[in-house]
């Protein structure tokens, strides 16, 4: 399978300027093949923009994809390299993760304050007649 850039950008959900912005910064981990003086991708490379994507919605920075991205293309001597910088995504991730359900907790707590508030139309004995700084 061969793509242009454009098919490439359809079936990815990137623009064309994002794919040469990633090419531009080496984060392919291969050299983007070109045909004619146009780019071409393959399956690889679709799968490639995948975890790319995958690691940039999840936090991951353009250096450290960066980083990925060249120890991938020194091989399988840089396995040991990879895996650390994936282990520290992990852990940077979990932490995200917690903060979140945290955040999530306190949210679903206050949601639940204002449904009972309404569901008493109002008229719950225990609601502040002012906006008190902790209903907040």
């Amino acid at each position: 399978m061969s793509l242009t850039i454009g098919q490439a950008a359809e079936r990815t959900g990137l623009s064309v300027h994002t794919l040469r912005f990633y090419e531009k910064e080496g984060l392919f981990a291969m050299p983007v093949r070109r045909v004619g003086g146009q780019r071409v991708y393959g399956e690889t490379e679709l799968e490639w923009l995948y975890l790319c994507t995958r690691l940039r919605a999840s936090g991951m920075p353009l250096d450290m994809i960066r980083e990925y991205a060249a120890l991938v293309r020194e091989g399988t001597a840089t396995v040991e390299a990879r895996l650390s910088l994936l282990r520290d995504h992990q852990k940077r991730v979990t932490a995200q993760i917690e903060e979140l359900h945290h955040c999530l907790d306190l949210i679903s707590h206050k949601v639940a304050i204002y449904e009972e508030h309404l569901a008493h139309e109002g008229d719950d004995p225990l609601w502040p007649g002012s906006c008190a700084v902790s209903e907040h």
